[in-house]
């Protein structure tokens, strides 16, 4: 058996791909790989397989995740920049716009020019609540929540909440909680965007 054909049928090829191999086998075929050129062509097949196989199965993440991604981000970093961690209000039906005066009128709480549909900035994170600023832009797409509660105070603009076969229509200083595990979709109905104090309450 050669080199080639002891490296193909023991799988290493695969799992030096998948960055699985331990180092010092890893070193050892990459050398191997180096000296003989087929065995480089090998691992490279086997590189094409796998992006082949992960391109025909990829799946769309929500749109909702990345701008929440970077929205943590960018709470962590201000955090580690010594900013003091704030305690937000439970929103509930009694909630009014001024009980966040605080944020709003911060120079960092602004939305920037962007073309994202959706942006948001972090105001207050614990174990059990997180809460937001989040600019909607047209739409946030649907969800369905079976962990979280999620609650709406609307600040500027105005939007269409669905659940489930409900249509919510909330304007500045409306209020909206949306019930686990009802698929929801937030539809903006005003020219501009719809700024929302958004909480989401572990259940």
């Amino acid at each position: 058996m050669t080199d080639i054909e002891h490296y193909i049928q023991s799988g290493m090829l695969e799992e030096y791909v998948l960055g699985l191999l331990p180092p010092t086998e890893m070193a050892a075929l990459e050398a191997a790989a180096a000296a003989q050129p087929p065995l480089r062509a090998a691992i490279d097949e086997v590189a094409a397989q796998f992006e082949n196989f992960a391109k025909a199965n990829e799946v769309q993440p929500n749109p909702t995740v990345k701008p929440f991604l970077m929205a943590t981000i960018d709470y962590m970093k201000r955090m580690a920049h010594g900013e003091a961690p704030s305690f937000p209000p439970l929103l509930s039906e009694t909630s009014e716009i001024n009980d966040f005066a605080g944020w709003l009128k911060r120079a960092d709480m602004q939305a920037p020019a962007t073309d994202e549909d959706l942006f948001a900035r972090i105001i207050g994170h614990n174990a059990s609540v997180l809460t937001a600023i989040v600019w909607i832009k047209t739409m946030a797409p649907q969800e369905v929540h079976d962990d979280t509660y999620e609650k709406f105070l609307v600040v500027e603009g105005s939007c269409t909440i669905a659940i489930g076969q409900l249509t919510h229509h909330l304007e500045p200083g409306d209020f909206l909680s949306i019930p686990l595990h009802l698929p929801h979709v937030v539809t903006v109905t005003s020219a501009c965007a719809c700024k929302v104090i958004l909480q989401r309450v572990a259940a």
